[in-house]
Formats: C-alpha cells, sequence, structure tokens
C-alpha cells in the first residue's frame, strides 16, 4: 500500500522494528499524531488460536473515551420503566417490529432471556450489524439495570476474528498518555485471565498500537503480566 507523505514522515521518526513498552508506546502513537481530528487509538493483538478456540468477552476500561451509548433493551412491558431508570434509550416490546422493519437508531441492544425467542427471529438484521444480544457478553440477561448501568460507563465488546486477531479502541490521542496505558494494560491483563485453559505457550504472538490513521508501534508484552 502506497501512503502518503506524512504517514513516511512519521515512520521516519521511530524505528518500526522495536518493541516498545506500554508507556512507550502510547507516547509514540501521540508524538506520531499528524492529522487534525482526534483520532482512536487502536490496539491490534495476534494470537495463538487453536482449532474451535475462541475468545470473546466485555470490559469496562479504567478511563473512558467514548460518547455516550444508546441502549435499546427487549424486555416485558411491566419492565419497560425498570429499564428507562437505568438509562436505557428505549425499552419495550413494539422495538421488535422497528427494527424488523430496518430501524437501527441506536448502539447496543439488550433483552431479558423471556425475549430471546422473539428478538431471535431479527437475526438477519441484528446479526449483520453485530447488535444481536448474547449472553457471552452479558446483553442478555435478567438484570437490566445492571447491564445497562456498565454499557452506559462504556463497556466494551471484543472478539477474536477468523484469522485470531482483536481489533478494540483503547482511547483517544488527546488522552492523557498516563491513561491511555492504564486502558492498554488493563485490557492485556484481562485478555491474559481469559485465555482458554488449553492455550499454548506463545498465546499472545503480537501487539501492536496505532492511531486511526497513524503506523504501528510494536508492544513488548509478557504472557503472564498483571
Amino acid at each position: 500500500m502506497k501512503h502518503g507523505k506524512n504517514y513516511r514522515a512519521s515512520l521516519a521518526k521511530y524505528d518500526a522494528t522495536k518493541q516498545y513498552s506500554v508507556s512507550e508506546a502510547c507516547q509514540l502513537v501521540k508524538d506520531l499524531h499528524y492529522v487534525k481530528f482526534d483520532e482512536t487509538v487502536e490496539l491490534s493483538i495476534t494470537l495463538k488460536l487453536e482449532k474451535n478456540q475462541t475468545v470473546r468477552d466485555t470490559l469496562v476500561f479504567p478511563h473512558q473515551f467514548k460518547g455516550e451509548k444508546r441502549v435499546l433493551v427487549f424486555c416485558k412491558d411491566d419492565r419497560v420503566q425498570e429499564a428507562l431508570a437505568a438509562g436505557a434509550t428505549y425499552a419495550g416490546t413494539e422495538y421488535l417490529d422497528k427494527v424488523k422493519g430496518g430501524w437501527l437508531d441506536f448502539d447496543v441492544a439488550v433483552a431479558t432471556p423471556d425475549m430471546m425467542k422473539d428478538v431471535g427471529r431479527l437475526g438477519m438484521v441484528l446479526g449483520r450489524k453485530g447488535l444481536m444480544p448474547n449472553p457471552k457478553t452479558g446483553t442478555v440477561t435478567p438484570n437490566i439495570a445492571e447491564a445497562v448501568a456498565e454499557l452506559k460507563k462504556g463497556r466494551t465488546e471484543y472478539r477474536a476474528d477468523k484469522t485470531g486477531v482483536i481489533h478494540i479502541p483503547v482511547g483517544k490521542v488527546s488522552m492523557d498518555v498516563k491513561d491511555t496505558a492504564e486502558n492498554v494494560n488493563a485490557f492485556l491483563s484481562e485478555l491474559n485471565r481469559k485465555k482458554p485453559a488449553d492455550a499454548k505457550a506463545g498465546f499472545i504472538r503480537s501487539i501492536s498500537l496505532s492511531s486511526s490513521m497513524g503506523p504501528g508501534v510494536w508492544v513488548n508484552f509478557k504472557e503472564g503480566d498483571e
């Protein structure tokens, strides 16, 4: 891929073959920033996954950097007020038909277990957009208030793709480097704890940190670090 002169100028400012500590990498990403908008800082991790192994979960970062999420709760009428009081933007059964018709004016969906028979029929709409509630990510739950509260605080879902790579936003270039580094370390520690029980040595193959438009910086991280 051919890159512009600003990108190439950023590459000349550091050793692109070297592995840096988390804090050093976060500082470099900030220093290499060259566009006018506030870029997202992104973490890319390549994992060694055996057949049938997967990594998928959620976490709340210690330092938030995203706008407030619009949460839709699929629930029976007797729980609508509970959902709205917890901070949901929308709640109720009437949104089943709205979503079926193509309405997707929300960022994340939550469903109570007794609604999943109906919500499951929306798979073609919600699944395509990555919005289908899932018990593995805590979005299918009887605990509406707890789920909505965490999502409003910025609970982020992560999962390895088919090639074993996780891409996850961890901050903004404008953030204090210390805060971004704490977010990165929080995720790496969480990933280390959630690795499959039968994972072999070398589970984490490589880690790279970059801004949306900037070059990647290799991160040095030893498995087992907390």
